[in-house]
């Protein structure tokens, strides 16, 4: 194998670079070339592309976002109405293309699949804060983003203890509530409200009464952005027509915020986090987790060991068939780790 592929590909995640990296320095050392793809796939369609050279990934491990740029935009297999699967094809194999290793969640897998599909080599790296594919144990991202907002429940603490109020912080996740879970353990907070775990507003403004009562007029709630009102409902910011996740959340914080203030008589202030979970430099463990991740890709590729995605099992990086790529993973309402919160005192408002 003389030349292979990289590209990441939908939202960004910190830690794209520093698989990137490893992608690169690998397969150097293995005697083979690695081409840089632009934008996610819109580079595939635009056929815009570098060859990444020792220099181009130089003092790239720290930093956030991704050297090649994303999209969650321009599926090359319905790209205005158009199927580019098979020019595709043509144009990566006249470049030399022996492999293309998607960096991506289970939109960029699912597209790696029909990729190979039509015959071309690939080969997946699982990417997402959300920490939702079910195929490793966790992704790179994820802990940076649990860091960043476990950071602002510990600045909002002191704001709410300082005013009495009822502090809401709106965090990512999709359909999953991991970022909420963890970073509502590891900051403190009285309640954390998921997708996974219907919740009654009702049960959720006695736990602060109670609070309220024990001389404690604060609290702090954490809330996924996929988490569903009382009623069934998530709450649907606006829709993308061209992406291949149209749907984006947001606003159930402010849904929560509303009705606790109104049930519990606390001001009551929501904080959406938003996009700075995505930002900054990963932290070293998602540098070390993308690193390996990374290493293991490119290995893959050289190997002719196509159609896997690299994946997390029990601390130990191995690979799994591109095929359980796209197995979304919900927080089981048994964990340990739900149980553990519940033992410290957090509601999740269904008890």
């Amino acid at each position: 194998m003389r030349r292979i592929g990289v590209l990441t590909a939908g939202g960004d995640a910190p830690g794209l670079n520093a698989v990137v990296r490893a992608v690169v320095k690998q397969a150097n050392i293995r005697g083979v070339e690695v081409v840089g793809f632009m934008d996610g796939f819109t580079g595939l369609i635009k056929q815009r592309h570098k060859v990444l050279d020792p220099a181009s990934i130089s003092g790239i491990l720290p930093r956030g976002g991704t050297i090649l740029g994303t999209s969650n935009k321009d599926n090359p297999f319905n790209y205005e109405g158009r199927d580019l699967g098979a020019d595709i094809v043509k144009y990566l194999k006249e470049l030399g293309i022996e492999c293309l290793i998607f960096i991506g969640g289970d939109g960029s897998m699912s597209v790696a699949k029909s990729f190979l599909e039509l015959g071309l080599p690939t080969v997946g790296v699982p990417k997402t804060i959300d920490n939702d594919l079910g195929a490793t144990d966790q992704t790179f991202g994820f802990d940076t983003a649990i860091g960043v907002a476990t950071e602002a429940l510990d600045r909002l603490h002191t704001t709410a203890e300082a005013h009495h109020r009822i502090m809401v912080l709106e965090v990512m996740g999709r359909y999953t509530g991991w970022i909420a879970l963890h970073s509502g353990i590891a900051g403190g907070a009285d309640a954390i409200l998921i997708p996974e775990i219907p919740f009654s507003f009702d049960v959720v403004a006695r736990r602060i009464i109670k609070r309220k009562h024990e001389g404690k007029p604060f609290s702090l709630v954490v809330v996924a952005e996929g988490a569903r009102t009382p009623e069934g409902e998530m709450v649907i910011a606006r829709t993308i027509a061209d992406s291949h996740e149209k749907l984006r959340l947001g606003g159930i914080g402010n849904v929560i915020g509303a009705k606790l203030e109104e049930l519990t008589g606390l001001e009551t202030r929501v904080t959406v986090l938003g996009h700075i979970q995505r930002g900054g430099s990963p932290t070293p463990y998602d540098r070390i987790l993308a690193t390996r991740y990374g290493v293991h890709a490119a290995n893959l590729a050289i190997d002719a060991k196509f159609g896997r995605m690299v994946a997390l099992r029990s601390n130990a990086i191995t690979d799994v068939p591109l095929t359980e790529a796209g197995v979304s993973r919900p927080v089981p309402h048994d964990s340990d780790v739900v149980k553990t919160a519940k033992s410290v005192g957090i509601t999740f408002g269904d008890e």
